[in-house]
């Protein structure tokens, strides 16, 4: 995962503004135009575009203009990196709490309280 390191910080970058996020969740529901997209948000567009082009400096969203429109579009594969983390956390955490519970299951307290006598 170390080859990931560097994107996956960029990607959390990314994600890491409410505002950022919110413009992932939108469009999570297709590609829409900067203009749609801006509508719904109390900031100046040029402000706006700042948080646009994080988010597709980091990779998660592409643009393209045609004509005066910019359209922008969720690149759902770099969300995979995030999965791809969490998976691996989960895992470790899930073994920790295995042989947690294994080794509070396995012990006796009686046992060990004669053992130390």
């Amino acid at each position: 995962m170390a080859q990931y390191s560097e994107a996956l910080d960029g990607v959390f970058t990314a994600l890491a503004d409410p505002t950022r996020r919110e413009v992932v969740r939108r469009l999570g529901r297709g590609p829409m135009s900067v203009g749609d997209l801006h509508r719904e948000f109390p900031m100046t567009l040029p402000s706006f575009m700042k948080h646009v082009r994080t988010l597709e400096a980091n990779g998660l969203i592409r643009t393209a203009k045609t004509g005066r429109v910019r359209t922008c579009a969720l690149r759902r594969d770099r969300l995979a990196l995030v999965d791809d983390w969490l998976a691996d956390q989960r895992r470790v955490w899930e073994s920790r709490t295995d042989r947690l519970e294994a080794y509070l299951t396995d012990t006796d307290p009686e046992q060990e309280t004669r053992e130390q006598q």
